[in-house]
């Protein structure tokens, strides 16, 4: 748990741009926002500094919350996302279903910041391929790659992807509805950095994909 931003940082958050999330104040604000994990510094010219998925479920907290209802405390997220209030949709019964133009700047600003973290990990900067982070929580990554594309997750009322851990090393399966829209999330998880290869369930049938992140 975290106390609250202070009203100098409330207004640098509620300040930022509503879609990419770029955010401006003093250089003390915004190291201060950093250092909570509200805001990422991009590592190139200009060095802009953009909210993370916590800095963004702050501001929309706000815009939802009565005009006299104090700011709640709340967890800070990873800044890569997946972690804290964020968490990228894997698909299944108990997820919350809905979408719409908040969830779609939340996976916005966690698909940018996990770009980001590619960059700035990734030995020579690439962010065509995944990083240590998304090695190390396979399920969210793969997750995350799907939504931000634009894929349904499955939920309580409709079918979509589910993405699910394997015992295999650095590998998720991922299942779909149908055929073409499990060849679609290998055509998204291909063109971020993942290499798919289609099987079957010798059980049940069951066509899936079985995805690990690339190395080079």
């Amino acid at each position: 748990m975290t106390r609250a931003p202070s009203a100098a940082q409330r207004r640098v958050i509620d300040g930022a741009d509503p879609v990419t999330g770029r955010v401006r104040g003093t250089e003390a604000q915004l190291a201060a926002l950093l250092r909570r994990g509200l805001v990422f510094r991009h590592p190139r010219p200009p060095h802009a500094y953009f909210l993370t998925p916590a800095g963004h479920r702050i501001r929309e907290a706000a815009d939802a919350a009565p005009a006299d209802a104090a700011p709640a405390d709340g967890p800070v997220a990873d800044p890569a996302a997946g972690a804290g209030v964020f968490a990228a949709r894997a698909g299944g019964a108990d997820e919350a279903a809905g979408a719409g133009p908040a969830r779609a700047r939340e996976v916005h600003s966690a698909w940018q910041g996990l770009l980001e973290l590619r960059r700035m990990t990734n030995a020579d900067g690439a962010a065509d391929r995944p990083c240590g982070w998304e090695r190390a929580h396979l399920v969210r990554a793969a997750a995350l790659a799907l939504e931000a594309a634009g894929h349904r997750p499955a939920d309580g009322r409709a079918d979509g992807y589910r993405v699910r851990a394997t015992p295999q090393p650095e590998a998720v399966a991922v299942y779909a509805p149908d055929a073409q829209a499990l060849a679609d999330c290998a055509a998204t998880l291909e063109r971020a950095g993942w290499q798919p290869g289609e099987y079957t369930e010798p059980r049940t049938g069951t066509r899936y994909l079985l995805a690990s992140p690339r190395r080079v």
